[in-house]
Parts: structure tokens; C-alpha cells; sequence
């Protein structure tokens, strides 16, 4: 019979097209073996804590990552929609005296700890400016929010962004999840449909 020799068998090495997934497609014995592989359940409760185990860290692995590079497919509802991506980006694009309340809680803990009478005083001073300016700033974020939402936005439900604002723009910003996709300063698409 005739034989066909190893190098024409073998499949040729072939450079990745540009926008192509960057592999070879799978052949049908390959794919079946795959599907099979997938269907396969285990057999024991030790192997189906395992695979559950599995499961879980890469759906959470998928949701770290998304979190960072802000793909909403694996968002949570609370942050799904374009509402919510515009309030990210507002509350992301302008710098906010509630980032510094955490700090400056601390620098007034300290303060008050110090032994120093003139110290204690600096720090209860520092301590009710900073919730001042915080109240203030609130005040500020949830005018400019509803402003400029029902300007953005007049036929979609608002319920709660007020809050998500303000929950948003109290964290530091380089805590706040998912992370920021805009810079302090940078102007605002008008459409995010």
C-alpha cells in the first residue's frame, strides 16, 4: 500500500491572520474528544467538590479580570448598563475631598493619640473641616449626578445612582472596583449607549 511520509502528514506552520483568534481550528475527532471530555461527570463526591472547586475560581478569576479591564459581560448587575458606566466615569474624572477621609481619619487618630495639648486641637479642627468639605462634596456629586443623568439619560430608571455615586467617589481611587477607565480631568463621551 502506499504510505505517506511524516512531512506530509504534518500540518504546516501558517502565521496568524490579523484579527483571527490565533489558533487552528480543532478537528472533529479533536473537538468530540474535547466535548466528551467536558460531559464526563464525576464519580465521587470528592471529584465533584473539585470540579465545583474549578468552577468557582475561574468564574471569580473571570470576574477579577473584568473588574479590571471593565468588561461588562461579568460584571454584577449593581454595575451592568450604561447608567452605571457614565456614574463610574463621572464620579472617576473629578477629584473628590471623600477619597481623603479615610487619610485623614488616621492623621486625626494620630493627633489626638500625641500628648500635645495644641496637637489635639489641630487634629478635632482638621477633623470637622474635613466633614465639611465632605459634606459639601457630597452635595456637590449628587446635584451634578442628577443633572446631568436626566440630561444623559431621560427615559432610563435613576433609581439609586445617587448612592452609587457617593458610595463610588468615598473609596480611593485606586480601591474602587470595577477600577477606573478615565482620568481626573478627562471629558465625558455625550453618548454611552
Amino acid at each position: 500500500m502506499f504510505r505517506r511520509s511524516k512531512t506530509e502528514t504534518e500540518t504546516p506552520e501558517v502565521a496568524p491572520k490579523p484579527g483571527g483568534k490565533g489558533r487552528a481550528t480543532p478537528t472533529r475527532k479533536e473537538a468530540e474528544a474535547a466535548a466528551k471530555a467536558r460531559a464526563k461527570v464525576p464519580r465521587t463526591r470528592k471529584e465533584q467538590a473539585a470540579l465545583q472547586r474549578q468552577q468557582r475560581s475561574e468564574s471569580s478569576r473571570k470576574v477579577r479580570q473584568a473588574m479590571k479591564t471593565g468588561d461588562e459581560r461579568y460584571f454584577m448587575a449593581r454595575d451592568k448598563g450604561p447608567v452605571r458606566r457614565f456614574v463610574r466615569d463621572f464620579v472617576d474624572s473629578r477629584f473628590s475631598f471623600l477619597e481623603l477621609m479615610i487619610p485623614a481619619m488616621l492623621l486625626t487618630l494620630v493627633l489626638s493619640y500625641s500628648g500635645n495639648q495644641a496637637m489635639r486641637e489641630t487634629g478635632t479642627f482638621m477633623l470637622y473641616g474635613m466633614f465639611i468639605l465632605i459634606i459639601v462634596d457630597i452635595a456637590t456629586v449628587r446635584f451634578r449626578v442628577r443633572r446631568e443623568l436626566t440630561r444623559r439619560f431621560p427615559e432610563e430608571n435613576l433609581k439609586g445612582t445617587t448612592w452609587y455615586a457617593i458610595s463610588r467617589s468615598m473609596q480611593m481611587k485606586f480601591m474602587r472596583l470595577p477600577k477606573p477607565q478615565v482620568k481626573i480631568g478627562k471629558k465625558l463621551p455625550e453618548h454611552y449607549r
